[in-house]
C-alpha cells in the first residue's frame, strides 16, 4: 500500500502540472467532430467506420461534462495513466520479482518516453488502450482467460495499435513453461485482431483525413525503411532519455541505412532471445518489439516516428529495465527515478501551450515544424492570435 502511494504521488508531482494546459494540435479537431459535440454523439462514435469507439465515447462525456475547458480532458488522461502506473505495479510481481517490479513500475510511471500520451488530450486511444490491455494481462495471469479476451476486445475498440497483444500473451506462455496450453482464448484474440486491423483498413479507405494507410501519403516500402531507424531511436531515448521533441524530424534513409539499421534490430532481439525463459529480460525486451511492430513496421501513418507509440511497449521495456537493476542499490534507483521525474517534469513544462511547443519543434526540427504547421492549419476551433517570433519559420495562429 505505501509503495502503490509513492507511486501515485510521484506520478501526480511529476505530470499534475498538465492540468492547467491548454489543447494542443489535434485536439482541436475534436470540438469539430459532431460525434463528440451533438447530444446523439453516444451513438454516433459507434458508427462501423469509427475506428476507435470506446475512446471517442469517453472524449464525447468529456463534453458532455466539461464543454471546451481543457482542464477535464487533461484530468482524465492523467487519471488513465495512473490507473495503469497501479495496476502495473500490482500484475508484475506475479510474474518477476518483487523489486524488479517496482523498479519497473517507477520507470513505467517517471520515464519521459511515457509523457506525450499524458499531456496530449488526442492520445488518450493510447493510454486507454493500454490500461485495458494491462487489465488483459491481470485477469490471464490469474488464471481468467475468457475476462482477459473481453478486456483485449475493450482495448482493440480503445485504439487498434494493441493487436499484437495475443502475441505477446503467447510469448509470455512459452517463457514460462514451454508446455503445450489451450489456446482457444488466444485464437480468439487474434481473431479479433484480424477483424480490428480490416476495421482500419476499411475506415481508412472511406474516412478522409485520417492519415493512415492510403491517406498516409507515404508509401509502405519508404515507411518500414524509416522504422529501423525510429525503433533504434526510441531504443536510445530510453536508456538516453534526451532529445525529445513533439514533432522529430524523421526522414526516410537509404537503402543501406535502412537495411543496417533493421540488422541492428534483428540482432538485438536475437541477443535477447537468449534469455527468454522464466520471463527474465529476454522474454520482455522481444515482448516490447512485438507490442511495438504494429505502428513501427508496414501499416503506415503520416508520423514517422512518434514517442506516444512506445506507451504500450513500455509496460513490456519497463520490465526488462526493472530486472537489469534489481541487484543495484536503493540509492541508485532513487537516483535514477529522481532523474527521470525531473525530465517528465521538464517535458510537462513544454507541454504547457503551444508557444513552448512551437518554440521546441522549430529549433530541434524545422522541417517537421512546417509539415506540422500545414496540418494545424486544416484543424478548427485554434487559439486566437498566438505569435512565435522565430522568423522564417514562425507559424501564426488565428
Amino acid at each position: 500500500m505505501r509503495d502503490s502511494l509513492l507511486l501515485a504521488l510521484a506520478v501526480l508531482a511529476v505530470f499534475g502540472l498538465s492540468l492547467t494546459d491548454t489543447f494542443h494540435f489535434d485536439d482541436y479537431a475534436l470540438f469539430s467532430d459532431p460525434a463528440i459535440t451533438s447530444n446523439s454523439g453516444w451513438l454516433d462514435v459507434w458508427r462501423p467506420w469509427q475506428t476507435r469507439p470506446l475512446t471517442w465515447f469517453i472524449f464525447w462525456l468529456n463534453h458532455r461534462l466539461g464543454g471546451r475547458e481543457p482542464a477535464g480532458y487533461h484530468a482524465v488522461n492523467l487519471l488513465l495513466h495512473l490507473a495503469a502506473v497501479l495496476i502495473l505495479w500490482g500484475l508484475l510481481p506475479r510474474i518477476i520479482p518483487r523489486r524488479a517490479a517496482l523498479i519497473a513500475s517507477i520507470v513505467f510511471a517517471l520515464h519521459p518516453l511515457v509523457s506525450e500520451p499524458v499531456l496530449n488530450v488526442f492520445a488518450r486511444g493510447t493510454l486507454l488502450a493500454t490500461l485495458l490491455c494491462l487489465m488483459s494481462l491481470r485477469s490471464w495471469v490469474a488464471g481468467r482467460r475468457w475476462i482477459a479476451v473481453l478486456w483485449f476486445g475493450l482495448a482493440l475498440l480503445a485504439k487498434e495499435e494493441c493487436v499484437s497483444f495475443p502475441i505477446f500473451l503467447l510469448l509470455l506462455h512459452f517463457s514460462i513453461s514451454r508446455n503445450a496450453a489451450e489456446f482457444r482464448q488466444i485464437a480468439t484474440m487474434l481473431g479479433l485482431s484480424l477483424a480490428a486491423g480490416l476495421r482500419v483498413l476499411f475506415a481508412t479507405v472511406i474516412e478522409p483525413g485520417l492519415g493512415a494507410g492510403p491517406q498516409a501519403g507515404v508509401p509502405v516500402s519508404a515507411y518500414l525503411a524509416a522504422q529501423g531507424v525510429v525503433i533504434l531511436r526510441y531504443f536510445r531515448l530510453l536508456v538516453f532519455p534526451w532529445g525529445f521533441t513533439a514533432g522529430p524530424d524523421i526522414q526516410v534513409p537509404s537503402v543501406w541505412v535502412a537495411a543496417g539499421a533493421w540488422l541492428v534490430v534483428l540482432a538485438l532481439a536475437i541477443v535477447a532471445a537468449r534469455r527468454f525463459s522464466r520471463a527474465r529480460e529476454g522474454f520482455w525486451f522481444l515482448g516490447g518489439l512485438v507490442l511495438l511492430l504494429p505502428s513501427s513496421s508496414i501499416f503506415p501513418a503520416a508520423d514517422l516516428a512518434a514517442d506516444r507509440r512506445m506507451y504500450l511497449p513500455m509496460i513490456a521495456f519497463a520490465a526488462a529495465a526493472g530486472l537489469a537493476l534489481r541487484a543495484v542499490r536503493t540509492r541508485y534507483v532513487l537516483v535514477v527515478a529522481a532523474l527521470l521525474g525531473l525530465l517528465s517534469f521538464g517535458r510537462a513544462k513544454v507541454w504547457r501551450d503551444e508557444r513552448s511547443l512551437w518554440l521546441e519543434a522549430v529549433r530541434s526540427s524545422p522541417v517537421r515544424c512546417r509539415q506540422v504547421t500545414r496540418r494545424y492549419w486544416q484543424t478548427s476551433g485554434a487559439p486566437q492570435a498566438v505569435t512565435i517570433s522565430i522568423p522564417p519559420l514562425a507559424p501564426r495562429f488565428s
